[in-house]
């Protein structure tokens, strides 16, 4: 308890600096893989906090890692600073409007998670100075993880291969571990190539892209009355092959988000998924071709890390919000739907509190609906690390994810005190499995046995390359 009280007293000390990284950050929102301005930001002050910095790890232009310590185990803490296109808004502000229209946004609050992350990684150093201790911790700044998938780019090039311990956060409306459930997925391009032929004189001599792709999309969505109920299916035409509907159209893509429960089950589903391309292709005399970009592995959990780190959660209690944190919280649950915010104490399996606006409890661990989950890149990373992950609660009861009333939050009073609330939680769990062995001992056991039997295969194909601008898929 005094190696927690200490290290949260480092967090106080060194918070202002990253919540300006933060806010920063949030004033520059940047979309997969050219996060450039931000990555840097976090570079230059990992050097002036004194971590041996990296650049362009695993190839990744804007992926960064910062080292301090010698020997010992090695503790890795995962940061991300990407943004969502389209969701420009105006911070603090409880109605919809747009810094540029069009533009992007923190939606999901990676300009906190990273600067949350790096917070905590620099206590741990200091802590580690302080006190004489061996061992390493790192600050992994991963780029991308909105549809990217950074993490598992990383994994395949082994940068996480020495790692002992990995650990990591989100934004959220409740403070508590992580319940380890997410879905496997891969995003891939269907691109389908036909005859181009006047669309009224010779219709008869064309052959339409566009036609198999909206053949595919009708049989995918057929497809959907059978398969697991836990599975998801998107997709998104990004090529129509023209504006001109005098003009039979040559080609046509659509790119498709499919995931599972695990990997095995997303390797039948992505099977299937490309059968019905085949037959969409066949019906219209057209050819198709897929292309894996990105893609996630499961999350896998870790009994004793859940349990080090919830220790610290009760130890500190929730987040301390004050009363005019609550009113501008109430403020922006006037902008959303009863169903919103039932759907978020549901998540994580909260019992409802009428007027409630923000957080006042710790959520216990394996709590929420496994139902409601989506994909994460932390997932890969924890095939391969013993890993944990919290949730720290940063906006109002209610915020839709994804959302322009997410972004408005992002520099609010009760956006930094939860970042500093789970900076505290990661820095204090990280100290203890320094200073103590058996904690890692006991991490590496359990992960060992939930993957006995089950090799890791990466969602990622070998030949696979990064999304970066240079290897788009046209």
């Amino acid at each position: 308890m005094k190696n927690s009280a200490e290290v949260w007293e480092i967090v106080e000390a060194k918070r202002a600096v990253f919540f300006e990284l933060s806010d920063r950050v949030w004033e520059m929102p940047e979309t997969n893989y050219e996060e450039f301005r931000s990555s840097n930001e976090h570079a230059d002050l990992l050097e002036r906090e004194g971590f041996r910095v990296t650049r362009g790890v695993a190839g990744l232009p804007t992926a960064v890692m910062g080292e301090a310590g010698e020997a010992g185990p090695v503790i890795a803490i995962l940061g991300e600073f990407d943004a969502l296109p389209g969701l420009s808004q105006v911070a603090g502000l409880a109605e919809e409007q747009a810094v540029v229209p069009g533009g992007n946004g923190h939606g999901c609050g990676h300009n906190l998670l990273g600067s949350g992350s790096m917070l905590a990684a620099a206590a741990v150093k200091d802590y580690l100075a302080r006190n004489g201790l061996k061992g390493r911790i790192r600050y992994y700044g991963c780029p991308a993880e909105e549809g990217g998938s950074s993490k598992g780019f990383m994994v395949r090039a082994g940068v996480f291969d020495d790692v002992d311990i990995a650990i990591s956060w989100h934004p959220a409306a409740f403070a508590g571990v992580n319940n380890p459930i997410s879905l496997a997925c891969n995003e891939i391009n269907f691109h389908f190539s036909g005859r181009a032929s006047h669309a009224s004189a010779t219709p008869h001599l064309g052959r339409s892209a566009l036609d198999a792709v909206e053949l595919m999309n009708v049989g995918v969505n057929y497809m959907r009355e059978h398969m697991p109920s836990s599975a998801r299916i998107h997709y998104a035409v990004t090529d129509t092959g023209g504006s001109a509907p005098n003009v039979v159209q040559a080609r046509a893509t659509v790119r498709y988000l499919v995931r599972a429960r695990d990997l095995p089950e997303l390797n039948g589903l992505v099977a299937r998924v490309k059968k019905v391309a085949d037959g969409a292709a066949l019906m219209t005399e057209t050819t198709v071709r897929s292309r894996i970009i990105s893609g996630d592995a499961n999350l896998v959990g870790n009994t004793p890390l859940e349990s080090l780190m919830h220790s610290h959660l009760e130890r500190l209690g929730p987040p301390a919000f004050d009363e005019h944190d609550h009113a501008i919280a109430r403020k922006f649950q006037e902008t959303f739907s009863q169903e919103d915010i039932a759907s978020s104490y549901k998540r994580f399996d909260v019992t409802p509190k009428k007027g409630q606006a923000l957080c006042d409890s710790i959520f216990p661990p394996e709590s929420g609906d496994g139902a409601i989950v989506g994909s994460t890149d932390v997932g890969t990373v924890s095939w391969v690390v013993p890993t944990v992950q919290m949730r720290g609660a940063t906006y109002a009861i209610g915020t839709p994810g994804h959302s322009w009333q997410l972004v408005a939050q992002g520099k609010l009073p009760a956006a930094h005190k939860g970042m500093e609330h789970a900076a505290k939680v990661m820095a204090g769990t990280a100290i203890d499995l320094l200073a103590n062995r058996d904690l890692i001992d006991a991490a590496k056991a359990d992960h060992r046995n939930r993957l006995e039997g089950k090799p890791f295969v990466n969602p990622i194909p070998d030949d696979v390359q990064p999304p970066l601008p240079e290897n788009t898929d046209v």
